[in-house]
């Protein structure tokens, strides 16, 4: 867009008589869509939101939307999932198993349950077997299986009441678990079955404490707790404070608080940089805040983190139906140490183009009930939106208008005052000298739909003129903006 067609509409909405504007402006249609605005008196034109972007038919204004955006389900590639688990497979390790053994506690600590159960079972049969073969070989090479010392009443044995394997098994679990039946027992007959007790006691207390240590750390993983974090399945866009905003919703459905709960943002493209390098998988970091500039949030109820699309922010240039051309995700992060735990955990999701909805807000889920004497949040609504009026340019051609209108506006006053100052007799003096210069400057105005932005509503060729003048042709449909 030109800098001549922001300063034109700048003029125009900056003049105090009513004037007409196409679809086609270059005020808001900087990207193809028939919506309108004049930022400079924080009133929106009562276009139809329903023509907004191109194949979308968004609900009514008042009404609640909780669904995508758009009407088909579209998957597309993405780093994070919904869930929060990374989408990213890792191939062609060299060693990969023998590194994997090397750090045997997390590994068993991350497999799936029935691996984790698998090896808890198997670690307790082999070492009962392993010992009762040892126990057997013992007894064996003493003499203690043979008939002849079994029924002997003056054979000393080195284990009491060993006849068999299976009894050397049932010894074995005697032994490492401490048991104690009172049937079987060593004796001071032979030093090795004195050592083997002694190394199989030790070796049944590690197997126990390293199981238990696995079970433990496995139940009470910060991973289970970021489950009960939620957070909002769309993202939206719309004004706060006069500035374009990207906006999700996070909540916690436990009462115990995360402590210092912080929130992070990404968002995940393809850059170029200037020597021609492509960087296929950049991550620019987004500035968020909830309710403030800082990250970092009482999370006691459900927040609505804000990232402000400035100057600093990879959205500055992006406009509705941009974003829904672009490739990128968003990814959100929060962070926080759990108050019954004291352990750190991270939950995370992330927005696709088409699951970011330009033109809603989030609808208001906290009040206070005075039957409980407390404020009640309401999940139902956790991820309902309403539409309101939205620019649909770009955030970057939002700021150029208001820049252009402010100083419009000032050259006009300091113009009118400086005329009134010379004037000996104001009363007689001609008319100001603003509306004077509008109408000679909307006169001469004429807009056509360029190539690079077409008309969705039509190719209608419009002339501007002024409203001191005459009736503006817009053919078929046209918007009234007053000042």
């Amino acid at each position: 867009m030109k800098d001549t067609d922001l300063e034109n509409h700048a003029l125009s909405s900056a003049n105090d008589g009513p004037l007409a504007v196409s679809h086609d402006s270059p005020l808001l249609a900087l990207e193809p869509t028939p919506a309108v605005i004049s930022p400079a008196i924080n009133r929106v034109s009562d276009c139809s939101l329903a023509e907004r972007t191109d194949g979308i038919t968004p609900k009514s204004r008042t009404r609640v939307r909780s669904g995508t955006f758009g009407g088909t389900r579209k998957f597309r590639k993405r780093v994070v999932l919904k869930n929060g688990d990374c989408n990213v497979l890792q191939t062609n390790i060299s060693k990969r198993r023998l590194r994997y053994l090397q750090d045997i506690f997390t590994t068993l600590v991350d497999v799936q349950w029935r691996w984790t159960l698998l090896v808890f079972a198997l670690s307790f049969i082999l070492s009962w077997l392993a010992f009762a073969v040892i126990w057997w070989l013992i007894a064996f090479t003493h003499g203690d299986l043979e008939p002849g010392n079994v029924e002997s009443s003056d054979w000393r044995p080195c284990v009491v009441e060993l006849k068999s394997f299976a009894s050397c098994f049932l010894f074995s679990v005697e032994t490492q678990h401490t048991i104690g039946y009172g049937s079987r027992s060593t004796t001071e007959e032979c030093p090795e079955a004195i050592f083997v007790m002694c190394l199989q006691s030790i070796t049944g207390v590690m197997i126990q404490a390293f199981m238990v240590g696995i079970v433990f750390a496995k139940m009470s993983r910060p991973k289970n707790r970021a489950q009960t974090l939620l957070f909002s399945r769309n993202a939206v866009v719309c004004q706060r404070d006069g500035h374009l905003c990207l906006m999700f919703r996070v909540g916690d459905m436990r009462k115990s608080h995360i402590i210092g709960a912080r929130v992070r943002a990404q968002l995940i493209r393809s850059r170029t940089t200037k020597e021609g390098e492509t960087l296929g998988m950049y991550q620019y970091e987004l500035s968020v805040g909830a309710d403030s500039d800082r990250d970092d949030v009482f999370f006691i109820w459900p927040m609505t983190v804000v990232h402000r699309i400035d100057e600093s922010s990879p959205l500055y240039d992006l406009s509705a139906a941009e974003m829904l051309r672009d490739r990128f995700e968003i990814v959100v992060i929060l962070e926080g140490c759990i108050e019954s735990t004291g352990q750190t955990t991270q939950a995370r999701s992330s927005y696709l183009p088409g699951e970011i909805l330009w033109g809603h807000r989030f609808q208001s889920l906290v009040s206070f009930n005075k039957s409980r004497a407390g404020y009640e949040v309401d999940y139902s609504l956790f991820n309902d939106t309403y539409e309101v009026d939205t620019p649909l340019c770009s955030a970057k051609a939002l700021a150029e208008f208001y820049r252009i209108q402010d100083e419009l506006r000032r050259s006009d006053l300091a113009q009118s005052l400086g005329f009134l100052h010379s004037s000996p007799n104001p009363a007689s003096s001609p008319p100001s000298v603003a509306p004077n210069r509008l109408s000679s400057l909307l006169s001469r105005i004429t807009i056509e739909p360029s190539a690079s932005a077409p008309n969705l509503a039509g190719n209608t060729v419009l002339t501007l003129t002024s409203a001191h003048d005459e009736q503006l042709d817009v053919g078929s449909s046209s918007n009234q903006v007053a000042d």
